[in-house]
């Protein structure tokens, strides 16, 4: 049961937590492009709306990652290890950072797009939280990589590797 749940666990991590990292980590250079008037700005504004429908769909989605992750520790009777411990506490971060952060920055410069009146407060708003995207996306990518290493290397781990 051990093995399926990990397997399980990892094709989901893959599947959903890929997707998020990439779409967050293009969406700023693409809501510039989106925000500013120039002939990329129709495929831009296209690109930001596709773009943050994967952030908040594969979100979603990615909530089976956790869950079928304290699954699998449990089969595996390291619940209490370490670092799983980390790791459950850096993916909450995570969690945190692109609730917060990452899709209300997005959200922002999908209503700014949308926007038919108040155009240049919407605008403003949306630039402001277009400044703080990048470097959320990258906190977000950064914090899944570490537990990504964290689930490789397994600090403490029995198996011999």
């Amino acid at each position: 049961m051990a093995k399926f749940l990990l397997s399980l666990h990892l094709v989901v991590a893959v599947l959903a937590v890929g997707p998020v990292a990439v779409a967050v980590s293009m969406f700023p250079r693409k809501a510039k492009a989106a925000l500013v008037a120039g002939p990329e700005q129709v495929t831009a504004q296209a690109s930001v709306r596709l773009l943050h429908r994967i952030s908040n769909i594969y979100a979603l989605i990615g909530i089976a990652v956790p869950l079928l992750g304290v699954g699998t520790a449990q089969a595996m009777h390291v619940l209490g290890n370490g670092w799983l411990i980390a790791s459950i506490v850096l993916t909450a971060i995570a969690a945190g950072v692109l609730l917060l952060f990452v899709l209300p920055g997005q959200q922002a410069t999908v209503d700014a797009l949308d926007a038919t009146e108040n155009q240049e407060a919407e605008t403003t708003r949306a630039t402001g939280m277009l400044k703080m995207l990048p470097m959320t996306a990258g906190l977000f990518n950064l914090l899944w990589v570490v537990v990504l290493v964290l689930m490789v290397i397994r600090p403490g781990s029995t198996n011999g590797a």
